[in-house]
């Protein structure tokens, strides 16, 4: 599981991003959560929220501030703080939980985090991992069919030749990555990235309602849900 999160969660230099991009997925990102927040009405506290991938600046950036009854568990690979009420932060490979139990979280919440986490072997595994975890589930990815790579901020990049995409995240700081230190960091950043189609994205959620986020009639982004 990457560290890494799309839609800006990596505050980079980029020489492709401005602030009317910068409104757009924020707005988009507050959307989502508004529906996010609709399903837990459903649910009764006490309870806890497991979020896959998750850093507080996001919960922040929701507004959200804690609730009584309502305890947050953020899980990522490397070690972080936080100072939100009720909310704990653990070190997890969102591809193998097996510290914990079936069921065992409330709700599993994950934001654009399983494009990241490998190959298509690694997705599959993350998401029998979020469906054993939890009782129910909200997990959102970006549609790979989106004409705009939503990490690199390019028409079409996630099309283009291997060899060309590493060559431009060699010399520029595209969208929300970084630029590679050298053509081995240059490789790494190209390939962090598997978008998902809907077909795939049913195949590893095949219980799950699927939700279309659409920005000017196109699907921007697939939300799955179950279990509400």
């Amino acid at each position: 599981m990457s560290s890494l999160s799309g839609e800006g969660s990596c505050a980079r230099p980029s020489v492709f991003r401005d602030r009317r991009v910068s409104r757009i997925i924020s707005s988009i990102r507050h959307r989502r959560f508004t529906v996010f927040l609709d399903l837990l009405r459903a649910v009764k506290p006490p309870f806890t929220i497991l979020d896959v991938g998750g850093h507080e600046w996001y919960w922040k950036q929701m507004g959200w501030r804690g609730q009584e009854g309502i305890r947050l568990v953020l899980l990522n690979l490397e070690p972080s703080q936080t100072d939100l009420p009720n909310a704990t932060t653990v070190v997890g490979d969102a591809t193998d939980l097996r510290e914990y139990g079936d069921h065992e979280f409330d709700v599993v919440f994950s934001n654009s985090v399983i494009e990241h986490v490998g190959d298509w072997r690694a997705q599959t595994q993350m998401a029998r991992e979020v469906a054993r975890v939890g009782k129910r589930y909200f997990v959102q990815t970006p549609n790979r069919w989106f004409p705009i790579e939503p990490h690199f901020l390019l028409p079409f990049f996630q099309f283009y030749p291997r060899r060309l995409r590493v060559l431009l995240v060699s010399n520029l700081a595209l969208g929300h990555m970084r630029r590679g230190s050298d053509r081995s960091d240059a490789l790494a950043i190209a390939d962090s990235v598997r978008l998902l189609t809907l077909g795939e994205f049913r195949r590893l959620f095949p219980e799950a309602d699927i939700r279309h986020e659409r920005i000017l009639g196109l699907t921007k982004s697939f939300i799955a849900y179950a279990g509400w």
